[in-house]
Order: structure tokens, then sequence, then C-alpha cells
């Protein structure tokens, strides 16, 4: 019994996943499934630079994930004279795998200007320390530095905490579109 009560204890603490606010996002590359760089690899924080940026990691396509990507999607759209930037990074062995998966999902989902991609291999890059019970971690950075670190376990990505990544996205660009 006290096992049971320690698992669910340790599962409601916050799930912490990925490089710390006020450190440096590392480089990275993952092989692209959208866009005009479809079945490149790329790095996105190389070209990205100082703009402000929203980082997905993802384990799973799910349906709050498609929402979240959908609203980054249109403040990509909304912010585009700021260089708003972002994209998804699914975590996965092989991008050959995932790929017809991936092209339905965002279909579906209508997700345009955001390019999805897949790190091949499920642990993410190893210098971002990605926790293995993280479905999605989302990084807001600008200028080199994150600024907002989320990461939930699988159920945990509500409409409510999407809302917060969205008002988070202030922090990271001007005020004004």
């Amino acid at each position: 019994m006290l096992i049971y009560i320690l698992m669910a204890a340790l599962s409601a603490e916050p799930c912490v996943s990925g490089p710390r606010v006020g450190q440096r996002p590392g480089p990275y590359s993952f092989v692209m499934s959208t866009g005009s760089e479809r079945g490149k690899s790329q790095c996105y924080i190389c070209e990205t630079a100082d703009r402000p940026m929203a980082v997905v990691f993802a384990r799973s396509l799910s349906e709050p994930l498609a929402k979240l990507a959908a609203k980054l999607d249109k403040a990509v759209a909304d912010y585009k004279k700021n260089e708003l930037r972002s994209w998804l990074t699914l975590l996965a062995e092989d991008q050959s795998k995932q790929d017809e998966a991936i092209l339905g999902w965002v279909k579906k989902h209508r997700i345009k200007a955001i390019p999805v991609g897949v790190f091949e291999d499920v642990e993410g890059p190893p210098s971002y320390r990605l926790h293995r019970e993280a479905d999605v971690t989302v990084l807001l950075a600008v200028k080199q530095k994150v600024v907002v670190n989320v990461a939930f376990r699988v159920g945990e990505l509500t409409d409510a905490k999407i809302e917060e990544i969205v008002t988070g996205l202030s922090k990271i660009l001007p005020t004004s579109k």
C-alpha cells in the first residue's frame, strides 16, 4: 500500500525536462517530415540564433499536442514581423516509420507554419536531458536563453496548460505584433 501512495505522490510532482530557465538551448539536428526541407536533417536552433523561439518535443502525436501546435502555428503567423520561430520535434527511432503518421496528423490539424520532424532517438538530444516520462516538453527562448520550460506527462497537457504556454509567449515577444 505504501508503494502505491509513494508512486501517486511522485507522479503528482511536476515533470522537469530539458534545459532549465536561463540556460542556452543547444544545437541539435532532426530529420524533417514537412516543409521544403522534407527528408533532410535540419538544425533550427542554429538558424534561429537570437530570435524568439517556441520549441516542442513530443513522444507521441495526440489531440492536445495538435491544439498546442495549432496555437503556435497561429502565433508564428501573427508574429511574423517579430520573426517568431517554432517547430515540433517528435522523438522516435526512425523518421521513415513515422512519416506517414506525421503527414496525416499535420494535414488533419492544418498545421502550416510549424515544421515537424523526428529526432531519431527516443531519449532526445543528449544535451537536453529530456525526462523519460515527459510526453511533451515546451521551451520558449529568446537571445539563446530559455525563458519558459514546461513539461507534461501523458494526459497532463490540458487546454488550460496550452493557454498558459501561449500566454508565456509574451515573455519572448515584443508587446506589439
